[in-house]
C-alpha cells in the first residue's frame, strides 16, 4: 500500500510516492493499492491535468481509499470534486481540499 501525491513542481510530502506527471499517476495507480492520493490539477503546458487524470481512473475504474485535492485552482478543484463524487464508489472519502496536517504528519511517521 502506498501514498501518492501528483504535482509537477511542489515537493514532495515525507512518505508520499511523487508522480510529477499524469501518465505516471495513472501508472502507479494501476500498479499499486493506493491508501492516500492527492491531486493537483495544473501539470505543466500541454500535460494532461488533472482533470484528465480523474477522467482516466473513472474510466478505469481505478481509485484510492482518500482522495485530496491540493490545487490551488479553484475551477479545478470544482471539476475533479465533481467528477469524483459522482463516480467514486461507496467507501472511497474524496475531499474537496488539501490534506490537514494530522494527515500529513502520520503518513511521514509510517502510523498510517
Amino acid at each position: 500500500m502506498i501514498h501518492l501525491y501528483l504535482d509537477d513542481w511542489r515537493p514532495n510530502p515525507k512518505g508520499f510516492a511523487l508522480a510529477r506527471n499524469g501518465e505516471e499517476c495513472l501508472l502507479m495507480l494501476r500498479e499499486c493499492e493506493v491508501d492516500v492520493l492527492s491531486l493537483d490539477f495544473e501539470l505543466g503546458h500541454d500535460q494532461m491535468n488533472g482533470g484528465d487524470v480523474v477522467a482516466a481512473m473513472i474510466a478505469e475504474k481505478l481509485q484510492a481509499k482518500e482522495i485530496y485535492l491540493h490545487t490551488s485552482s479553484p475551477s479545478g478543484r470544482r471539476k475533479m470534486y465533481e467528477l469524483l463524487y459522482a463516480h467514486m464508489p461507496e467507501g472511497v472519502q474524496v475531499h474537496n481540499g488539501p490534506m490537514p496536517e494530522s494527515v500529513m504528519r502520520e503518513v511521514a511517521q509510517g502510523t498510517r
